[in-house]
Order: C-alpha cells, then sequence, then structure tokens
C-alpha cells in the first residue's frame, strides 16, 4: 500500500513572537515494511537556521530557529510511504511463555536485547505503579506467551476505557486516566507501556498515521485524519511486535510509524520555545492520509 501523507499545524499567537526554536518529528521511519518514498517540509515564515539530524532512537528530527518576528507559524509536511503487507513480511509470533522472554532479555546480553532494555524502565508519561500493576496483572497469566498476553491487554483497554478527547491534555497523568476510564491514543499506549514493564517486558510508544475511512457512499472529508499513538512490544524470539489498543487491532496496513521512543515526551510531533507571543496561543491542527490511486 502507498499512501501520502499532509500534515499541517498553524500556530497563532496574540501578540508577535520575536524568535523561536523548533523541533519536529514528522518525517515517516524507514523500516523492514516502511519505506519513505519522499519526505518534505516548509515551514512559514521561513527559518534563518535549519538542520536535519537522527535523535537517540533513530529517528529523523528537524530543527529550526525563526528570528524574525511573526503572529503566526504555519509547518505543513508532506510524505509519500510504501507499506510492504505481504505474509512474508510480517513479524512472526512466539509461543515462549511471557515469564521466559523476560528473563531471557535479562540474561542474555545480545545487541537486540540490549536495546530493548531502555524500554524497560520508568520514563515521565508511563511510569509504573502499583495500581497500574494491578490493572495488568489479569493478562499476565503463568506460562501464556508474549502475543497472547499483550493482545489481552489491548482488548481489555480497548473495552474498559471510553475514547473522550476533551477528558485529558499531554500533561494529565496516568493515575487520573485509570481512575476515570477515559482519554486518547496517547494515554492508551502509555497505559500498556507501564503495564508491560511493570511486569518486565520492554515497550515503546510509537506516533504515527492511520488512514480513516469514511461510512459506505459518504465522501471522506480533507483533514479529517489525526496523528496517531500505539505501541510495540519486545519479544526475543519475534522482534518487536506493534498494537493498537485504540482501535483493538494489530497492524498491518494502515498504520504509518513516523518516531518511536520511551513515551510522547521523546518524540513529540512538534515542540519548541517562544519569545514573545503573549498569555494565549492557538495551535490547529490538520492531516490528511490518502491511499493512492495506484494501490487499486
Amino acid at each position: 500500500m502507498k499512501y501520502r501523507i499532509n500534515h499541517q499545524t498553524v500556530y497563532t499567537y496574540d501578540q508577535a513572537v520575536t524568535s523561536c526554536h523548533n523541533e519536529a518529528h514528522l518525517i515517516p521511519r524507514n523500516s523492514p515494511r516502511q519505506h519513505c518514498l519522499s519526505h518534505r517540509i516548509d515551514i512559514d515564515p521561513a527559518p534563518g537556521y535549519r538542520t536535519e539530524r537522527e535523535d537517540f532512537f533513530g529517528n529523523l528530527v528537524i530543527y529550526f530557529a525563526i528570528e524574525d518576528r511573526h503572529e503566526r507559524l504555519v509547518v505543513t509536511s508532506t510524505s509519500e510511504v510504501m507499506l510492504e503487507t505481504s505474509p512474508a513480511q510480517l513479524p512472526l509470533r512466539s509461543d515462549r511463555p511471557w515469564q521466559e522472554a523476560a528473563r531471557r532479555i535479562h540474561e542474555e546480553l545480545t545487541p537486540a536485547n540490549l536495546d530493548a532494555c531502555q524500554y524497560l524502565t520508568d520514563s515521565p508519561k508511563a511510569e509504573v505503579t502499583s495500581e497500574i500493576k494491578r490493572y495488568a496483572a489479569p493478562s499476565f497469566r503463568l506460562r501464556r506467551p508474549v502475543a497472547e498476553v499483550v493482545h489481552d491487554l489491548m482488548t481489555r483497554i480497548h473495552h474498559d476505557f471510553s475514547y473522550d478527547p476533551g477528558f485529558t491534555t499531554i500533561a494529565t497523568p496516568l493515575s487520573e486516566v485509570l481512575e476515570h476510564r477515559r482519554g486518547v491514543c496517547q494515554d492508551f499506549a502509555h497505559l500498556a507501556i507501564a503495564c508491560l514493564r511493570s511486569h518486565g517486558l520492554p515497550a515503546r510508544y510509537i506516533s504515527g498515521y492511520i488512514e480513516t475511512r469514511p461510512p459506505p457512499g459518504q465522501a471522506k472529508l480533507q483533514g479529517a485524519d489525526a496523528s496517531h499513538a500505539w505501541f510495540a512490544v519486545y519479544d526475543p524470539d519475534a522482534g518487536w511486535l506493534d498494537y493498537d489498543p485504540t482501535n483493538n487491532q494489530v497492524p498491518i496496513d494502515r498504520h504509518i510509524t513516523v518516531a518511536w521512543g520511551r513515551d510522547y515526551s521523546d518524540i513529540s510531533p512538534l515542540k519548541g520555545v517562544i519569545y514573545g507571543g503573549g498569555a494565549h496561543h492557538r495551535a490547529e491542527v490538520a492531516v490528511d492520509v490518502a491511499a493512492l490511486a495506484e494501490n487499486y
């Protein structure tokens, strides 16, 4: 499947911003199953300084600085991505029990296991607590394979929690999400990550996009898609396995990965520091994910 993604963010400020420094995770990753064919990031006003680098987790990051006064900032990312969806490209599932998988990660010091260990410990938005460990426990039955554990956990989160865009912000702690059983995709991914880490399995946060499809007979609305978040768990036999608790599905042909890290704070799509701007600003985000006609 080949997709074109257009992601535009517009910041409008109460007063002029005299300068700003920003970092953007907006370039889709390359992997065995995903190939970023092209990408372009347009910034208005044009930055005085701009550079591209690879961060600690291997994501491509754009840094830019604007020293001219402005009351509006527009960042537009356009990418084309190819997803490999043949069965041969899908990761294998292992029958090894989760307890043995967790033990092997700690005891077998292979490069892949050592890399996965950085996703075992608490991170700012995925802190393990006794409440989270208790919520996770029913999924971690004795001798259950990793894939079965995680599929059960994903399904429980999907059914136990309501999708409520107005309830949380990115600053809402997991304790409130768990108490009120409400949140959005970032919250559900962070909760699953903390649950898995609480039982010794590495888990990482993934940001990207998902193609949404309109009801039969209706046209797709421009800008109706959105940034999305899900998670991956590490199995030493099968590697990294993706799961989407918001939609209760295993990503195959509609999820486009932009970046991964320990949690959202590592890979937010756009963040920065501004000087000026007044007390308030408005941010508008529009995302279009289009399957290209040549797929059909």
